[in-house]
């Protein structure tokens, strides 16, 4: 069921739908890849729509989420023995392309002024 995530300053949400494969998303769950994802909204506010997919394969518990975003789409996803570990992990790589993403922006903003 998708969630609109609001960061309280001005009217930016990010709709996120969370969904598992060959698993139950629980609420802890559910929750917890929320509070991450608000966090991220804080590094880059203009995420507009989460799409986070929860699976299992044997002993791994993996995880892919793709954000879309002004300006494209960032993709990533991490596995590991502990669901929460693999979310954990997953925000950190998010985080490292979004921080990515708004300094190439930056630059190309700054490159056209310069002209």
């Amino acid at each position: 069921m998708p969630a609109s995530l609001c960061t309280g300053k001005g009217e930016s949400c990010m709709q996120v739908n969370i969904s598992g494969h060959q698993l139950e998303v629980t609420k802890p769950l559910r929750e917890y890849v929320e509070l991450k994802l608000k966090k991220l909204e804080g590094h880059f506010d203009k995420i507009t729509n989460v799409q986070v997919t929860m699976t299992v394969e044997k002993l791994k518990q993996k995880i892919e989420a793709t954000l879309h975003i002004h300006g494209g789409e960032v993709v990533a996803n991490a596995e590991h023995d502990d669901m929460y570990a693999a979310i954990d992990l997953l925000t950190d790589k998010l985080d490292r392309q979004l921080l990515k993403h708004k300094e190439k922006q930056q630059s190309i903003l700054k490159g056209a002024a310069a002209r």
